[in-house]
């Protein structure tokens, strides 16, 4: 396979010199997680994606999830919604409060979504879709950018035309993941899908969809020629993926993580966690984090149960040294 080289990439006034970009993740993406992406060299990360609709009826919880507070830039927000006012007084406020670029949703599978005609649903209706992001693109100053599927399902509504006219009304990047809406995270994504937005539209393209490893990250580059990565799960439990990548790219050889590097990175992050949210939310929020950072062990599910059923926080911390260090 051919090497390559990572160019940067520039989204607006952004520059990203390794575009390997840390995805949005409902119930995942919070402070802690971005703080330890970004204590890894990765160099742009998103909160959560919040309601417009939430964000502007000054729902506390969607606050907590947009709060950049003490970290490090840049940093993206994303939103998803299907009212346009609400959509423009929803991006404001998270350019006030530090959002340095604002992506829109158009790939979200979850029902309860959908059905609302928001997130993948908008896939139905290209053309309130584009009115929705030209608005959106006109009501701030930083880059807006699109997270998109392929289509809703199989032979139909397509995200092409979006994805086209997007980049006519001032969209400054496409993230592309290769799945139908029906798909869910099932299968396997389209790559050649990707690669045909990248040949159609002359703004970045970051491709999205099963890069889990170096590896995989090369292939969607090569097969693709994309312009970033878009890693969502593959950050789960390896925040040093990032470094993985870069290493394997300039030396073509895979670095080791030790486990006392995963201790003291799992470690810190349920500080983190426990500074942002207090110690009885944080511990129970991190569990589904320390079980990541478990995958692959000896008897993995005996301590991931074992974790599942820790409430005090030093007994959290020895069991997770004692497991790691077997």
């Amino acid at each position: 396979m051919i090497r390559i080289e990572m160019k940067p990439l520039k989204i607006g006034n952004i520059v990203i010199r390794n575009p390997i970009i840390a995805a949005p993740l409902a119930g995942v993406s919070d402070k802690a997680y971005r703080k330890i992406l970004k204590e890894n060299d990765v160099p742009l990360v998103f909160t959560e994606m919040v309601s417009a609709k939430a964000l502007i009826y000054d729902s506390r919880k969607s606050k907590k999830i947009v709060d950049v507070s003490g970290e490090v830039n840049p940093i993206g927000m994303q939103i998803f919604g299907g009212n346009i006012n609400e959509i423009n007084q929803s991006a404001k406020y998270l350019e006030s409060i530090g959002a340095d670029l604002i992506d829109f949703n158009i790939g979200c599978p979850a029902p309860k979504i959908v059905k609302n005609n928001e997130g993948s649903g908008l896939l139905k209706d290209p053309v309130g879709a584009i009115k929705i992001l030209e608005n959106l693109v006109n009501s701030v100053s930083v880059p807006v950018t699109l997270k998109i599927r392929k289509g809703f399902d199989e032979g139909y509504f397509d995200a092409m035309p979006i994805i086209k006219e997007a980049e006519n009304i001032g969209v400054k990047a496409i993230f592309i993941h290769g799945r139908f809406r029906e798909q869910y995270y099932s299968g396997k994504a389209d790559w050649d899908y990707i690669k045909m937005v990248k040949d159609s539209v002359k703004i970045p393209v970051i491709g999205n969809g099963d890069v889990n490893d170096p590896y995989s990250a090369e292939k969607i580059l090569n097969e693709t020629g994309c312009d970033g990565i878009l890693v969502g799960r593959g950050f789960l439990g390896n925040p040093f993926l990032f470094k993985e990548i870069i290493e394997y790219f300039n030396k073509g050889e895979i670095i080791s993580i030790s486990n006392e590097e995963k201790i003291s990175v799992a470690l810190r992050q349920l500080d983190y966690a426990v500074e942002d949210k207090g110690e009885y939310l944080a511990i129970r929020e991190m569990r589904k984090h320390l079980g990541w950072y478990l995958k692959g062990i000896r008897n993995g599910a005996y301590f991931r149960n074992l974790i599942n059923t820790c409430d005090d926080m030093e007994e959290l911390k020895n069991l997770i040294n004692d497991i790691l260090m077997r």
